[in-house]
């Protein structure tokens, strides 16, 4: 099978799921939450022109854009503070005409290609790259600098989790760019120092969410409730699930968020384990392209696209399911092409389409 047809395929598997686990959670709520898998289908529509027209849209153009398209992302992410709207507490999101944007999820694809741009150029002279050659400033402290910006107005919306899935790309991508050794380690020594700082400058939810995480019942009826009410819904749906529309804590609203961050919850406790299964298994065949489509490209910028936006969808749905499972903290991070929310699906569909451009294109270069 054509992989630009078979990536295709897997993302409208997932995108399909998910859309039967948010009208399953939002059936029985009154108003505008009966119309959220209308809109998740539309935006599902608009992922796959989105999808069609950056699988035939040449990759290496994004090279000469890429400055100025980082420069609006980031002034993107500053009008968020002027013009953005607040809800839950945060202020994430801009209006525009029919529907909300959140530039925090454009923005960590537009960090990965702009490292994979930075850390794929080459000398003058010579075919070889030029990490292996680079000082500790232009190897980590500079990109760094660039990464950091965007990172830090997300942290502030505040939106700690999107913060550091791009955080946790800039180390990514440092590794996969085979830069000197010694500066990784330096990275490491420094994350190492900070770390003990670091619980000051979290805010007194984000803190109050690393102790549940330690000790669950510490609040069950506070903090604890819904990473609580997560692992119900999963242990309750057994092997087999209780069946599509029959999940108890997400029909009867006692799982808080099941369409958007805890949708694994919900969709694991009316399809089970073996649904479970079925889901992770499509991710990893989706992530697999990926690494496969960089094993077999020549072109560095290429290869380091692909792998950037493997690891992004890698680490998205690793975080995400190790959460609703009570393996890591609970952030705000949607599965991706799973969770309801324009703005995450239109810029998966994009980062995979620009993956199957990569692989149709591989030996160009």
């Amino acid at each position: 099978m054509n992989t630009r047809l078979k990536i295709l395929i897997i993302a409208l598997s997932i995108s399909l799921l998910g859309v039967l686990s948010i009208y399953s959670s939002t059936v029985e709520k009154d108003g505008a939450w009966q119309v959220m898998y209308q809109r998740q289908l539309l935006w599902i529509g608009a992922g796959v022109v989105l999808y069609s027209f950056f699988a035939r849209f040449n990759y290496r153009k994004l090279w000469d854009w890429m400055y100025f398209i980082y420069g609006l992302t980031v002034f993107l992410l500053f009008l968020v503070y002027v013009l953005g709207i607040i809800r839950l507490g945060a202020q994430r999101w801009l209006k525009v005409p029919w529907f909300n944007i959140q530039p925090s999820e454009v923005a960590k694809l537009i960090v990965l290609v702009f490292l994979a741009r930075y850390f794929s150029r080459k000398a003058v002279d010579t075919v070889q790259l030029k990490n292996r050659s680079l000082g500790l400033f232009r190897a980590f402290i500079l990109p760094f600098i660039f990464v950091a910006v965007p990172a830090a107005l997300i942290i502030e919306q505040p939106d700690l989790g999107s913060g550091m899935i791009v955080l946790i790309l800039f180390f990514v991508m440092l590794y996969l760019s085979n830069i000197k050794m010694r500066y990784l380690m330096l990275v490491v020594a420094l994350l190492c120092a900070i770390f003990p700082f670091a619980w000051h400058a979290l805010r007194g939810y984000q803190q109050e969410r690393i102790m549940v995480f330690l000790n669950p019942n510490a609040d069950p009826l506070g903090a604890g409730y819904t990473f609580l009410q997560a692992r119900i819904a999963i242990g309750s749906g057994g092997f087999f699930g209780k069946g599509w529309l029959a999940g108890t804590q997400s029909q009867l609203h006692f799982l808080p968020e099941s369409h958007t961050d805890f949708i694994f919850s919900g969709f694991t406790e009316e399809w089970g384990f073996l649904g479970g299964i079925v889901l992770v298994t499509l991710y990893f065949l989706l992530i697999q392209e990926g690494f496969k489509t960089a094993a077999n490209t020549s072109d560095d910028f290429g290869k380091l696209l692909a792998l950037g936006v493997s690891s992004l969808l890698l680490v998205q749905t690793s975080i995400n399911i190790a959460m609703n499972l009570g393996l890591a903290p609970v952030v705000g991070i949607p599965l991706p092409l799973m969770s309801y929310g324009g703005s995450s699906v239109l810029t998966t569909f994009v980062a995979l389409g620009i993956l199957a451009n990569v692989h149709s294109t591989r030996a160009v270069f």
